[in-house]
Protein backbone atom coordinates (compact mmCIF):
# COMPACT_ATOMS: atom_id res chain seq x y z
CA UNK A 1 0.00 0.00 0.00
CA UNK A 2 0.94 3.48 -0.74
CA UNK A 3 0.00 7.17 -0.32
CA UNK A 4 -2.29 8.12 -3.49
CA UNK A 5 0.08 10.76 -5.45
CA UNK A 6 -2.91 13.42 -5.40
CA UNK A 7 -2.34 13.90 -1.31
CA UNK A 8 1.07 15.59 -0.11
CA UNK A 9 2.15 15.75 3.59
CA UNK A 10 3.12 18.89 5.33
CA UNK A 11 4.69 18.76 8.63
CA UNK A 12 4.67 21.95 11.17
CA UNK A 13 6.26 21.74 14.13
CA UNK A 14 4.81 18.62 15.84
CA UNK A 15 1.52 18.53 13.20
CA UNK A 16 1.30 16.90 10.23
CA UNK A 17 -1.59 17.82 7.39
CA UNK A 18 -2.70 15.83 4.05
CA UNK A 19 -3.71 17.92 1.68
CA UNK A 20 -5.62 16.94 -1.53
CA UNK A 21 -4.78 17.87 -4.61
CA UNK A 22 -7.42 19.26 -6.69
CA UNK A 23 -7.22 15.85 -8.45
CA UNK A 24 -8.27 13.86 -5.50
CA UNK A 25 -11.40 12.75 -4.70
CA UNK A 26 -11.23 14.00 -0.87
CA UNK A 27 -11.63 17.73 -0.69
CA UNK A 28 -10.30 18.80 2.94
CA UNK A 29 -7.64 19.01 5.23
CA UNK A 30 -6.43 15.89 7.57
CA UNK A 31 -4.30 16.89 10.54
CA UNK A 32 -2.57 14.49 12.94
CA UNK A 33 0.06 14.38 15.26
CA UNK A 34 3.59 13.17 15.50
CA UNK A 35 2.19 9.67 15.04
CA UNK A 36 -0.07 10.25 12.25
CA UNK A 37 3.26 12.05 10.89
CA UNK A 38 5.16 8.88 11.25
CA UNK A 39 2.26 6.67 9.43
CA UNK A 40 2.23 9.28 6.58
CA UNK A 41 5.96 9.59 5.71
CA UNK A 42 5.94 5.70 5.48
CA UNK A 43 3.30 5.50 3.05
CA UNK A 44 5.39 7.92 0.61
CA UNK A 45 6.90 4.44 -0.26
CA UNK A 46 4.85 1.00 -0.95
CA UNK A 47 4.73 -0.28 2.50
CA UNK A 48 2.70 -2.58 5.17
CA UNK A 49 1.06 -2.14 8.54
CA UNK A 50 3.93 -3.98 10.04
CA UNK A 51 6.17 -2.04 8.69
CA UNK A 52 4.61 1.30 9.66
CA UNK A 53 4.32 -0.39 13.35
CA UNK A 54 7.90 -1.20 13.14
CA UNK A 55 8.78 2.45 12.32
CA UNK A 56 6.38 3.91 15.18
CA UNK A 57 8.33 1.67 18.06
CA UNK A 58 11.44 3.15 16.57
CA UNK A 59 10.09 6.47 16.78
CA UNK A 60 8.26 6.42 20.36
CA UNK A 61 7.74 4.14 23.68
CA UNK A 62 4.48 2.38 23.85
CA UNK A 63 2.56 -0.67 23.57
CA UNK A 64 2.95 -2.48 20.34
CA UNK A 65 -0.34 -3.43 20.30
CA UNK A 66 -1.90 0.15 20.64
CA UNK A 67 0.66 1.62 18.07
CA UNK A 68 -0.60 -1.71 15.75
CA UNK A 69 -4.29 -0.37 16.52
CA UNK A 70 -3.37 3.29 16.09
CA UNK A 71 -2.13 2.33 12.17
CA UNK A 72 -4.91 0.01 11.35
CA UNK A 73 -7.21 2.91 12.67
CA UNK A 74 -5.70 5.84 11.07
CA UNK A 75 -5.00 3.66 7.37
CA UNK A 76 -9.16 2.73 7.75
CA UNK A 77 -9.32 6.37 7.68
CA UNK A 78 -7.24 7.32 4.72
CA UNK A 79 -8.93 4.54 2.67
CA UNK A 80 -12.25 5.60 3.20
CA UNK A 81 -11.26 9.42 1.30
CA UNK A 82 -9.08 7.44 -0.89
CA UNK A 83 -6.05 8.37 0.25
CA UNK A 84 -4.32 4.89 0.11
CA UNK A 85 -3.59 2.84 -3.37
CA UNK A 86 -3.41 -0.86 -2.62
Amino acid sequence: MKLNDNYVIHTIGSETMLIPTADASFHGLGEGNETVGVILRCLTEETDEEKIVDALAEAFDGSRAEMEQDVRSVIDKLRAIGAIDE
